[in-house]
């Protein structure tokens, strides 16, 4: 596959704090990738740098096989922030105007159909809605824009259960329809874990892994029963996560576990269970933070 967005070795510093520090990252055509990491972590300022909002201090962005130069703005990328605060007096119907200025694959009728499915009203001013519906005049721009890279910075903030199982059909069927790469930065982890193919983990401005969705729910295991049995059995495997209860343990673990080893598990009198993908990023982030 050919690679529409490549960052290699970027670094950006505001004072004496490192926001993004030595960082890679590749995303492929036609892939929907999931960047998660907590507030603080460099997300937006990465988000920033890509969409050409900000120019790093070292390092190089290439997007669609072009370099990134300072105050260069990508082609053929749409990125639907997390809050705009450019365009309150404006119409919902004005923002979608306005955005079919700056994206070629813009699809007018598709746009029109997305305010009906999320009852958006085009007269309403931008200050008038809640942050659900203002999060959804972002979507529509993200999904109408049908551009090559699409970007959305936190896009089911403010919306109840319902109505962000709603966007994410949506961008799905929208996506099998006209394939292009989807980066959605969220700490809704479990619910884009139905979404993304693949997941980069940010913290401290580091990536600190990079892999399919499938490889690591294939991958990561919650284990339970006696502390001298658990500590036995993990002697040797990445332990991400451990806790203590009376005389019995549990351990979160990173890595392959054979048939083999199920069974010997069985015989030692331990549960090993699959791992939610958000448990999985709680127990990584904290255990690479500790390391």
């Amino acid at each position: 596959m050919n690679a529409i967005l490549e960052c290699a070795n970027v670094n950006k510093s505001y004072g004496k704090t490192d926001a993004v520090r030595q960082l890679d990252m590749k995303l492929e055509e036609n892939v929907v990738y999931g960047l998660l990491g907590r507030n603080g972590a460099g997300k937006t300022t990465l988000l920033n740098m890509i969409t050409g909002g900000i120019s790093p201090d070292s390092g190089r962005i290439e997007v669609a096989g072009l370099n990134l130069r300072p105050g260069d703005s990508p082609k053929d990328t749409c990125y639907v922030r997390e809050k705009n605060y450019h365009f309150g007096g404006a119409k919902v119907g004005e923002i979608l105007e306005m955005a079919s200025a700056f994206h070629p694959n813009w699809d007018a009728a598709f746009a029109q159909d997305l305010l009906k499915a999320f009852k958006l009203n085009p007269n309403k001013k931008i200050r008038q809605l809640s942050r659900g519906m203002e999060s959804l005049v972002g979507n529509v721009v993200g999904l109408a824009s049908r551009a090559p890279l699409t970007i959305y910075d936190e896009p089911v903030l403010g919306l109840d259960v319902l109505m962000r199982e709603k966007f994410y059909s949506v961008l799905m069927e929208d996506y099998a329809e006209h394939p292009r790469t989807v980066l959605l930065s969220t700490h809704l982890i479990d619910e884009i874990a139905k979404v993304v193919e693949k997941v980069y983990i940010i913290e401290a401005g580091s990536i600190l892994l990079a892999d399919d969705v499938d490889n690591i729910r294939s991958r990561s295991y919650m284990l339970t029963g006696s502390r001298e049995n658990v500590e036995r059995f993990t002697s040797g495997k990445r332990v991400i996560y451990r806790e203590s209860y009376g005389s019995g343990s549990l351990a979160a673990v990173f890595g392959a576990i054979g048939e083999d080893e199920i069974r010997m598990a069985g015989q030692m009198g331990i549960t090993i269970d699959g791992l939610p993908l958000q448990k999985f990023f709680a127990y990584f982030i904290e255990g690479s933070a500790s390391a």
